[in-house]
């Protein structure tokens, strides 16, 4: 007896062993069906208009562009700014301003009074279309400002519909909860008729003025769905273009294009004017390769209309280092932005709720920025989002004072070697995988890599190494 009980547990232990060996298969062996759910996903699921994969952006100031402040006016600029290389013109709201509470004799752009109106200080909606159309005609395209989150104090949906507000404690209109921004009105995005007229709004301007998108101020106060609903029912109309003002990944997934990247000008600011190491800028740069989605497109900029109204302007944040900057901001991974006068060296804040006009002169830095936007244009290394190339440290033996990386993308490279410093620096780079020869962008020399290269550059300056192919 006891031997059958013997055979029984040895013929059981034979079959147990059988079956957990038949269930380790080789990894090459799994089906595809079992596999699909690990393949990676793309967190990005906006289809970027073909047109924005190489393209540089320009925000319009229209009241402080010329003497007259209009669009038939701006409009005598776009030979010039396409000449510089600028693809995308934002204009800053175009919709007339609140009086009630008015900031200043002008006030605001971001206090709506009409969603469906034109600025008269501006000129008219057929001028605006007029504008439109002529941007499109030189092959750039535009995107308007627009303020979802709040309305003027006298938007005629206070009166109408004022459900559609955030209130007080007390049942009161209010500013955005803990903000002194008293000539606007908060809007409450809980309300689904709310949301539907700004859909509606969103929408009317893209079939009346035939518009190619938005930038959205303060993207991140409103709720995600709303705008990835209002992403989609413009879509339906024409494929749009999305500048959401904030940055978080998940305004990516289905309604923006792109976001600020603030992140970056601080860090930049951190090592220029506060004398901080580069260690934040180079995790800044970690983060962006690592943790950012692939396919988001990044806004970089050392100026754009707030830091210029309220934190200064482009000289006194970035003081030596600030054509190192630019430099930086061209050719990491983002679409790169000019604010209204930053090519002629604009060396003020601009007052923002009255007039202030722009000087117009020749500079250099317009020359800086032709050069590197004409190379963004032609080099698919510097394009938008995976449109790019990933950008590759390239290490050095003065990380304290050298940011040195590359960008490679279907055969193209570019390889930004900044002294982001103010002291002189000579640097070995570790470029035995960057051997080969470059053009340098603005001295058009030639420099010829074979391996712990040295370089030697004076405080703040640069050079942009183009691969021959």
């Amino acid at each position: 007896m006891n031997s059958i009980r013997k055979n029984v547990v040895l013929l059981l232990l034979f079959l147990l062993c059988s079956c957990n060996h038949s269930d380790k298969k080789n990894p090459s062996e799994l089906n595809s069906d079992v596999l699909s759910r690990y393949k990676p996903k793309n967190y990005v699921e906006v289809k970027h208009p073909e047109w924005s994969k190489n393209a540089t952006i320009y925000e319009v100031n229209v009241r402080q562009f010329t003497p007259e402040g209009t669009f038939k006016a701006f409009e005598t600029h776009l030979p010039r700014l396409k000449a510089m290389g600028v693809d995308i013109i934002w204009l800053m709201p175009i919709n007339p301003i609140g009086i009630e509470k008015r900031k200043g004799t002008l006030g605001s752009y971001y206090s709506v009074k009409d969603y469906y109106g034109v600025n008269p200080e501006f000129g008219t909606k057929e001028d605006l279309k007029a504008l439109v159309k002529k941007i499109h005609t030189m092959g750039m395209h535009v995107i308007v400002d627009w303020v979802a989150n709040h309305s003027s104090w006298d938007n005629v949906l206070a009166k109408e519909h004022p459900d559609w507000y955030s209130k007080t404690p007390e049942g009161n209109f209010q500013p955005t909860p803990w903000y002194d921004w008293e000539d606007i009105i908060d809007f409450d995005y809980d309300k689904p008729e709310l949301r539907k007229y700004m859909t509606d709004a969103l929408k009317y301007w893209v079939k009346e003025a035939n518009i190619d998108g938005y930038r959205c101020d303060v993207a991140g106060f409103i709720p995600v769905d709303f705008w990835e609903n209002a992403r989609a029912e413009m879509d339906e109309i024409k494929p749009v273009f999305m500048l959401g003002e904030w940055e978080s990944r998940d305004l990516h997934r289905k309604a923006f294009d792109m976001t600020y990247s603030w992140s970056l000008w601080d860090k930049m600011h951190s090592v220029t004017k506060d004398g901080k190491s580069l260690a934040g800028l180079v995790e800044y740069m970690a983060h962006d390769v690592s943790t950012f989605p692939k396919d988001a497109y990044r806004m970089t900029f050392t100026e754009n209309h707030d830091k210029n109204s309220w934190e200064g302007n482009q000289y006194s944040n970035f003081g030596d280092g600030l054509e190192a900057s630019m430099v930086l901001a061209c050719t990491i991974n983002g679409m790169p932005l000019i604010y209204s006068g930053q090519e002629a060296g604009l060396n003020r804040s601009l007052k923002f709720f009255d007039k202030d006009l722009i000087e117009w002169k020749n500079h250099p830095y317009a020359a800086i920025y032709t050069k590197l936007f004409d190379l963004k244009h032609k080099n698919q290394a510097l394009w938008n989002g995976s449109y790019g190339g990933e950008m590759i440290r390239v290490f050095n033996d003065k990380p304290e004072q050298v940011i040195s990386f590359s960008r490679t993308k279907n055969g193209d490279q570019v390889i930004p070697i900044i002294n982001y410093s103010n002291k002189p620096v000579t640097v070995k780079l570790n470029s035995k995988y960057q051997k080969g020869t470059y053009n340098e962008l603005f001295s058009n020399t030639i420099h010829v890599f074979i391996g712990d290269d040295i370089i030697t550059l004076a405080p703040w300056k640069y050079l942009i190494l183009v691969k021959q192919k």
